[in-house]
């Protein structure tokens, strides 16, 4: 993702960028959608109420949530328009790819959606996603079709894997994944049945920090492939059934964790997501493509930024602050 040096553009001059990328979209629905992208980052909230106070013009506080309220209406704003606008981002070469849940309630409705999202600087960029009508796991078959969504726009070839934790696991699932020349890293239940042994008979006597595979490929949900463990200073097992060699798994996998970087700071150390008072799926999967526009811009600037000016490292050893939040501060401070 390469990051330019950030400039005080006039909203015309954004309108006419974006319209450059996205040529079918009518001018008022543009408007609107980058009033909102704007009105998410000044406001550092998704929330209607929030919202309506940071759009800009003048009007009553009901006519600006009215006017919020459309975009998330809006039929223009579709998934493949959020990932035409992510692609020109993405770097060059092969691109780690991430796969997660994330969950929320609002009331008695419960929340869900399923991210696939390709892994930079420590978090991971959404791509495509989908709202699923029910809470716990996604079904094979909505995966396969998030990822064949994906692959039309972002071919295999410029896939170096795809990285997800153990509620993504099954036959159907590793055989479609190999099917499409995908590579995987992907960890797997400790119950689970490898050439004839549970994974805890393999590696249940595992030490903390130690590292140890089986010799061979071995039979994992139908699929011969490379079985990886190790013990987190946690004390849990950690086994992955992976497509890459033993070091290079171990090095993807720990990537696995920008997913849930990104989540964050979509929530409550961001943008406030879980405010939300949508809950029709259509409705939400338009918010988190808008609230992605917001994000993404934080981080941009965050990149750019962190290298002219390098974040301070507080003396527990962690950074002062996010990459998001770096970029969000100068952000609202420009937009304001």
């Amino acid at each position: 993702m390469t990051t330019p040096e950030p400039a005080r553009t006039q909203p015309n001059e954004v309108l006419r960028h974006v319209k450059t990328l996205a040529s079918h979209l009518r001018i008022d629905t543009l408007k609107r959608a980058l009033d909102v992208v704007q009105a998410m980052i000044t406001g550092q909230s998704v929330n209607l109420s929030v919202l309506s106070g940071h759009l800009p013009e003048e009007s009553s506080v009901e006519a600006k949530k009215r006017r919020a309220e459309r975009a998330f209406r809006d039929e223009q704003l579709t998934g493949e328009l959020f990932l035409s606008l992510m692609l020109p981002l993405l770097p060059p070469g092969k691109l780690l790819l991430s796969l997660d849940r994330t969950t929320w309630e609002h009331g008695s409705s419960p929340l869900n959606l399923l991210v696939l999202g390709v892994v930079l600087h420590g978090y991971t960029l959404p791509l495509v996603w989908t709202a699923l009508p029910h809470d716990g796991n996604s079904s094979t078959e909505i995966r396969q079709e998030l990822v064949q969504r994906l692959l039309k726009a972002l071919p295999a070839r410029r896939w170096k894997g795809l990285v997800a934790d153990r509620e993504f696991i099954g036959g159907a699932w590793f055989a479609f994944l190999r099917q499409q020349r995908i590579k995987r890293a992907i960890r797997i239940r400790k119950d689970a049945v490898v050439d004839g042994l549970r994974i805890d008979e393999w590696f249940g006597d595992l030490q903390v920090g130690e590292i140890r595979c089986l010799f061979d490929r071995a039979e994992v949900y139908g699929e011969r492939m490379r079985v990886v463990a190790t013990r987190s200073p946690a004390g849990d097992l950690v086994v992955i059934a992976t497509d890459f060699a033993v070091w290079e798994t171990l090095a993807l996998y720990r990537q696995r964790w920008s997913i849930e970087c990104t989540f964050g700071s979509l929530k409550t150390r961001g943008f406030d997501l879980e405010r939300t008072g949508i809950t029709q799926a259509r409705r939400l999967e338009r918010l988190f493509g808008l609230v992605i526009l917001a994000w993404v811009a934080c981080l941009r600037i965050g990149v750019w930024l962190a290298g002219q000016r390098p974040i301070k490292v507080k003396g527990h050893g962690r950074k002062a602050l996010s990459l998001v939040r770096y970029g969000a501060e100068t952000l609202i401070n420009v937009l304001q």
